[in-house]
């Protein structure tokens, strides 16, 4: 019995625990890092506003007595929105013309004694101060028959104020007033507005860096009137506007309560889409940077204004590099300074690695876009 405890102590003994099964590598996806021209446009938010908008005022005191146009339509140059009641005015300019003939009467009275006493001051037969005092009446008198004439000319100018005109082709507004109101008492009652839309204005906020990109990508269109054009409009509903606009204008200074400058754009409006008061996005080429070096914005992990990519080695070992990012181009950053063209950098698996794992390099399959989507890049909003 003993031999035979020894014996199997001795077996015991010899048996060896058998090894744990190494952990397999993680699988994480990978993309190389892409060079390649990109185009860098500045996407600013702004709002349209009418080429031109005028507001109609009344310009003479009395009660509105038509109005002539239908609210929201489009009006032509020259064509009537309203009257105002002209009969008032009327006998103004009747009493004017009235007080024009009684000047002129009495100017012709004066003339008449010039006349008949100019060749008895030679005989002697009246004396010069007489003539003197008919000189002084008659000059008295043409200066009344001017003034009751500037009289007509202004209540004629008044009675034609009565009938309100458009002063431009355009789309007109809803009616301020109503018939039978007040209008004109103590200032010019607004009355409605109408706006030119064809073409359009687009007003944006450019901050003062990108202002400076933008000196710097077209440096001869500074103090003179600007040439760029090709700017793309984003309407509210994601749909871009036809019709490529312009640079109209560039204020004179920076707002010093918002620190941007004011830039007027304008589109064509041909199909009469846009209205003024609407929202949008304006695109502008900023700069053609060549040989770009672009990854997945889901490459790139961001803390505290650091960002950070995993790189994968030839040996599928990571290494968490800091990196410098540029523009998003599409679903892509821009890449300025921490890596080269041709490595990889892993796009998804990041939660389960750490700095010098192996792990399973996967090539990550190529999205699916459009053939015919432009890249786009943006570098800042507007106010």
């Amino acid at each position: 019995m003993i031999a035979t405890a020894l014996a199997i102590a001795a077996v015991a003994g010899c048996k060896k625990e058998a090894p744990k099964a190494a952990a397999p590598a993680p699988e994480v996806y990978v993309t190389d890092v892409v060079q390649r021209d990109v185009l860098v446009y500045l996407e600013l938010v702004g709002q349209t506003e009418g080429f031109q908008d005028v507001e109609i005022r009344a310009r003479v005191e009395g009660f509105l007595e038509k109005v002539l146009f239908q609210e929201g339509s489009f009006v032509t140059k020259g064509q009537p929105l309203y009257l105002i009641d002209p009969k008032p005015l009327e006998a103004t300019l009747a009493a004017a013309k009235a007080d024009v003939a009684t000047a002129q009467a009495r100017l012709e009275k004066t003339m008449n004694d010039v006349n008949r006493y100019t060749p008895l001051v030679a005989k002697q037969a009246v004396s010069k101060q007489e003539l003197d005092n008919a000189l002084a009446a008659q000059d008295a008198a043409r200066a009344q028959v001017e003034a009751a004439n500037a009289v007509v000319d202004r209540a004629t100018l008044d009675l034609g104020y009565t009938r309100v005109n458009s002063p431009i082709d355009g789309l007109v507004g809803t009616t301020q007033v109503k018939p039978g109101n007040l209008v004109g008492r103590g200032e010019s009652t607004l009355l409605t507005t109408v706006s030119q839309i064809d073409p359009i204005i687009f007003r944006i906020g450019v901050t003062e860096a990108d202002y400076l990109r933008l000196r710097r990508q077209y440096p001869t269109q500074v103090g003179r009137v600007s040439r760029v054009g090709g700017i793309q409009l984003t309407l509210a509903d994601g749909s871009v506007h036809p019709f490529p606009g312009t640079v109209r204008a560039v204020e004179r200074a920076v707002n010093p309560t918002t620190g941007t400058l004011g830039v007027q754009l304008v589109f064509p409006n041909k199909s009469l889409t846009l209205r003024p008061g609407q929202y949008g996005r304006a695109r502008v080429l900023v700069e053609n940077r060549r040989n770009a070096l672009l990854v997945p914005q889901r490459a790139v992990q961001e803390l505290q204004n650091l960002y950070s990519v995993a790189v994968v080695g030839a040996d599928n070992k990571v290494t968490f590099r800091n990196v410098k990012v540029g523009e998003r181009v599409g679903t892509s950053w821009v890449i300025e300074e921490g890596l080269q063209p041709g490595e990889r950098v892993a796009v998804e698996g990041l939660q389960s690695i750490g700095e010098g794992m192996l792990v399973r390099a996967t090539p990550m399959p190529p999205p699916s876009e459009p053939a015919d989507q432009a890249p786009v890049a943006t570098t800042g909003t507007g106010h």
